[in-house]
């Protein structure tokens, strides 16, 4: 083929990649020319700067200008416009993607249905604060995927200093999990929080209900008079039990990994306040901001999928590592793992055909330094190039002495410094290769607002990689099929391959 868009990816790949060394030896301006600065002034909000640092990447001007031209092919601008104004952006289920116009994003009457909807909840989530509901100290979220990965990262990034209430996320159907929570919590100032889109996922009701046996059997008269349901399904909420005045609804339209901005930040609101809560809105709309006004490599979430493509799809890199230096952020690349990995984890593209290059890499990461005596062996020295995100924090999130933050700072900085140069010995097993890319994230600080302007940051990137390799990041076919088979499992209909017979054999399943 010799359509624009395959001609992109083949002057890509014909592409003769410089050292990362020589590409900042012959560019004195390289440091320049690949951060990107961005500063939101959000007012009583509070304000949000994060530095980007591409430089230690092999990204050079051709290759910038070459994905530009990518871009323009795939017509980039016109799937961000059909983003934001509620166009068809997930053809395989004839669906719009309004996360966005949760946080203020969005065609007018969306941007409106998402302030009533928000509205609605901080009426409630004030009236709890203030014991319209009884004394309230505990709550127990319940939900799988995006609407408990969101919450959980978001309460424990912002609740290091305390919580308002204390807020358990259970997503897990082993039992075991619960009780954990059940353990955490004292019945009697305890609330649930069931998020579930359809309000039928089976891993959350079947945890929800036995929420609701605690309860009981702790003396709980009323035990669903304690329920919050947040659910784009009202209806079967109210006939599982819930009073419609404890229900919070969502739009269909809004999809799991990308619901934190909806009544699925319940729990963020309820454990940290709605001033935090709209300001993690605020954060994120500035973002979006900056994602729809800016072209080219001057856009931020659009330059890191320069990136990403560049070594999943050219360099042949099967992963993607983020490893993020702050305690606050530890729930970060778990999150990141579901956003990317399930959005664009595909092998069609939107017109049905399979896709000519490899998709999205697998996510992966941890907490430094934890993960420097774990996993950085591999990095620097294993067989595989890893392109890796550094993530940290100028402001500490602690009050001890300023030398914790300090050598928390150094070991981030040192380890992309390492990986890009290297260090030559005669010893073999003590030789570095250097030349192995990384990327910086630094934020001012971790507060609502940045936390929601980092988030966005990531979905827009997630977004920006699906545009140019024209799949559909919205979709997640590929986690039903197995869900299918455990209910087949269950009900003891049909044959099965010999292996999966056998253990069901030996786990007693039949």
């Amino acid at each position: 083929m010799n359509d624009p868009i395959s001609a992109a990816w083949e002057r890509l790949a014909a592409l003769e990649p410089a050292t990362l060394a020589a590409l900042f030896e012959d560019d004195p301006g390289r440091v320049d020319k690949f951060s990107r600065r961005l500063e939101f002034r959000l007012g009583e909000l509070g304000d949000v700067g994060i530095l980007f640092d591409w430089s230690k990447t092999h990204l050079d001007d051709t290759a910038l200008a070459t994905f530009e031209d990518l871009a323009r092919a795939c017509d980039f601008a016109a799937s961000r416009t059909a983003l934001f104004s509620g166009g068809v952006v997930n053809p395989t289920e004839g669906r719009a993607a309004n996360h966005g116009a949760m946080r203020g994003s969005g065609s007018e009457p969306e941007v409106e249905e998402a302030g009533a909807l928000l509205a609605r909840m901080g009426m409630l989530v004030e009236a709890i604060h203030d014991g319209a509901l009884g004394e309230v100290k505990h709550l127990i979220h319940i939900g799988i995927g995006g609407s408990a990965l969101g919450p959980a990262m978001a309460v424990d990034a912002l609740t290091r200093d305390g919580a308002r209430v204390d807020t358990q996320v259970v997503a897990n159907i082993d039992g075991l999990a619960l009780e954990q929570a059940f353990a955490a919590c004292d019945p009697e100032t305890t609330l649930i929080a069931v998020a579930s889109k359809t309000f039928t996922t089976t891993e959350t009701m079947t945890n929800a209900a036995s929420a609701l046996k605690w309860l009981a059997d702790n003396g709980i008269a009323d035990p669903y008079g304690r329920v919050i349901a947040l659910t784009a399904n009202p209806d079967r909420a109210v006939e599982w039990g819930v009073d419609e005045t404890r229900i919070l609804p969502f739009p269909e339209s809004v999809g799991g990994r990308y619901s934190l901005w909806s009544s699925i930040g319940f729990p963020v609101a309820l454990a940290c306040g709605m001033e935090d809560f709209r300001a993690l809105l605020a954060g994120a709309k500035a973002m979006d901001d900056h994602f729809r006004n800016t072209e080219g490599r001057d856009n931020a979430p659009l330059l890191a999928a320069f990136a990403d493509l560049y070594y999943a799809r050219i360099r042949g890199c099967q992963t993607r590592a983020v490893f993020a230096y702050d305690e606050r952020l530890a729930l970060l690349p778990d999150y990141l793992q579901q956003l990317e990995m399930e959005s664009n984890g595909k092998s069609v593209t939107v017109d049905g055909e399979p896709v000519e290059r490899p998709t999205a890499p697998i996510t992966w990461g941890g907490v430094g330094t934890d993960a420097q005596h774990a996993v950085f062996q591999l990095l620097h020295q294993g067989t595989h190039i890893v392109p890796v995100d550094f993530i940290a924090s100028i402001a500490p999130g602690d009050l001890l002495d300023p030398a914790h933050h300090r050598a928390l700072l150094m070991n981030c900085l040192a380890q992309g410094a390492a990986l890009m140069t290297g260090s030559e010995a005669d010893d073999a097993a003590r030789h570095y290769p250097g030349d192995r890319p990384s990327a910086t994230i630094l934020l001012d600080d971790i507060d609502a607002a940045s936390l929601g302007a980092l988030i966005a940051f990531h979905e827009h990137r997630t977004f920006a990689n699906a545009a140019l390799m024209r799949i559909n990041p919205f979709d997640q076919f590929g986690v039903e099929l197995g869900k299918a088979i455990a209910k087949r499992i269950d009900s003891g209909e049909g044959d099965f391959d010999a292996s999966t017979m056998a253990l069901m054999q030996a786990a007693g399943l039949r």
